[in-house]
């Protein structure tokens, strides 16, 4: 599995040098901390340079020093929680035995992120085309959990035969998609979607419907790898 940046790395300056004193360290997670407790109330769009250093109690050369926009700034915070939905994924990549918990496990892990990231994430689904860096950002961490997706189905001979004669890279990326949309309307509360268990068993039956043939409460599912075809 390919492992995100936890975020771009930090270009050479070269006109300052390294804030001084003890406090230098700790500003650059100032920023940071101020730039996700404004998002939970302020959308990026709205959001200046500005705000933040009101926010951060902190001067603009200060900023300046760290990133070089907002952008940049909501780059870091992204790269970070997206780190944790690989780990979310993991008892589903770690190809178990039983092949409706795992899943069920991953995916309620992901909803919990959403949850926990949710005005950070809420932010870049909604301004990855307003920036370059963002654009790249986005596009390449959807694109690694697409690749995890693809190289677990490919190992798993009961959903390749399942999807005999199908594109797997393109199902793998529409349930990765999918699954962004979905996470996104949950964390704006969106109705049907800010039903957690609805949404995580909702999402379970998409799955292991497409990859095994059969919804998730099927008898035979639990606990057992299903037979080609479903």
């Amino acid at each position: 599995m390919s492992t995100p940046s936890a975020g771009p790395q930090r270009r050479a300056r070269g006109r300052r040098s390294t804030p001084a004193g003890p406090d230098g360290p700790q500003l650059r997670e100032t920023i940071l901390t101020a730039t996700a407790d404004l998002l939970a109330t302020t959308p990026f769009g709205e959001l200046s340079v500005q705000d933040i250093l009101t926010a951060a109690g902190i001067s603009r050369g200060s900023f300046y020093f760290y990133f070089d926009s907002k952008h940049d700034v909501l780059a870091e915070l992204v790269g970070r929680a997206v780190t944790g939905g690989h780990g979310a994924a993991e008892p589903w990549l770690a190809d178990p035995p039983d092949k409706i918990a795992a899943p069920r496990a991953a995916i309620g892990a992901g909803a919990r992120l959403w949850r926990t990231n949710a005005p950070i994430l809420r932010a870049i689904v909604e301004n990855w085309r307003t920036d370059p860096r963002l654009t790249t950002l986005w596009l390449d961490q959807m694109q690694s959990f697409t690749d995890a997706t693809t190289a677990q189905i490919q190992a798993d001979p009961h959903a390749t035969a399942r999807l005999s004669g199908l594109d797997i890279p393109a199902v793998a990326s529409t349930l990765t998609w999918l699954g962004e949309r979905v996470y996104y309307l949950a964390a704006l509360g969106t109705p049907p979607f800010d039903d957690e268990e609805a949404l995580i068993e909702t999402l379970l039956h998409i799955w292991t419907s497409t990859l095994y043939g059969e919804p998730a409460g099927s008898t035979g599912q639990r606990g057992t790898r299903p037979g080609p075809g479903g």
